[in-house]
């Protein structure tokens, strides 16, 4: 009778380190963040609960579609308002990679600077809106490059203006669309059809299911700010937020973009689905003027902390 007590108090013991080192295991592997109800692998800010913490917005990264060559197209996270302020860089890839540092500067600003995000505003970035583009120039479809890496051959920078389908993706918006666009005295394809292709789907998609209340996108090269407008008039929100970015960064300020005709233009398309948006050409293909964007980001931000 003894050896049948000891056995089962064995057979007990075994079974408690088991359970022990299960439950062990199956909590290290989706650790709960203090403060939160949200677990730390679920990084998409869209999906985060009403009390996540401010930590996983700092920085958390979603994946808003993939490009004609399959890379993630991501949208990053900054703070907890309902206002959401969009950037987006790199839509003209590799030869407008500038535009992708500039977005990259300010995701790393605002992950070291938090405090400057005002309680009601939530910042989403989209670094490289053409991956496939970058990648052509630069040998990546991160923002992890400098000018170092960028081809000197400018054949090869010139066609990462386009996608993987050799598409403009800033003529390929729904604003007076045509298949061929121009781009200065070039024609250039503007797709099959407005939002053929998987980058423009993705800006789409996630515009119409966020509803951004302004979007700045960076372009390069002519030095300025311009507003949206799309046969209705530039919107009065659109001249307020452009001019006060101009006003701030040192930018003129205009409200067309008339150098040559444009067809597809993303702003424009925006402005057509009645939503703020400006481009911000920076003033050559090399620099990332900073300082300047800075300024206007911030008079930006706080112009939406009402």
């Amino acid at each position: 009778m003894q050896k049948n007590i000891i056995i089962t108090l064995l057979v007990i013991a075994i079974v408690g380190v088991s359970v022990f080192f299960l439950t062990r295991s199956l909590s290290s592997t989706e650790p709960v963040v203090e403060g939160t109800n949200m677990t730390a692998t679920d990084t998409n800010g869209l999906q985060a609960s009403s009390t996540q913490n401010q930590l996983l917005t700092n920085g958390a990264g979603s994946t808003i579609g993939k490009s004609v060559e399959g890379s993630d197209i991501m949208a990053y996270h900054y703070g907890m308002g309902e206002k959401e302020v969009l950037f987006i860089g790199g839509i003209h890839g590799g030869y407008e990679w500038n535009t992708a540092l500039v977005a990259v500067k300010l995701m790393n600003y605002l992950k070291e600077n938090p405090i400057v995000i005002p309680a009601s505003v939530r910042v989403t970035i989209i670094p490289i809106m053409n991956p496939d583009g970058l990648n052509k120039v630069v040998g990546t479809t991160t923002g992890n490059f400098t000018i170092a890496n960028v081809s000197t051959k400018e054949a090869k920078v010139v066609s990462g203006r386009f996608n993987g389908n050799n598409v403009d993706l800033n003529r390929n918006f729904d604003c007076d669309w045509q298949a061929i666009g121009k781009w200065q005295n070039t024609s250039v394809s503007g797709g099959s059809i407005a939002f053929s292709e998987p980058e423009s789907q993705a800006i789409k998609s996630y515009v119409e299911t966020n509803k951004p209340v302004a979007v700045l996108v960076w372009y390069s090269a002519a030095g300025g700010v311009y507003a949206s407008n799309c046969h209705n008039g530039v919107l009065p929100e659109t001249s307020k937020i452009g001019k006060l970015f101009a006003d701030q960064s040192g930018y003129p300020y205009s409200e067309s973009f008339d150098f040559y005709s444009t067809t597809g233009d993303m702003t424009n398309w925006l402005a057509k689905i009645n939503i703020p948006a400006f481009s911000v050409l920076l003033t050559n293909h090399n620099d990332t003027e900073w300082t300047k964007n800075l300024a206007g980001i911030q008079a930006l931000l706080n112009y939406y902390k009402l």
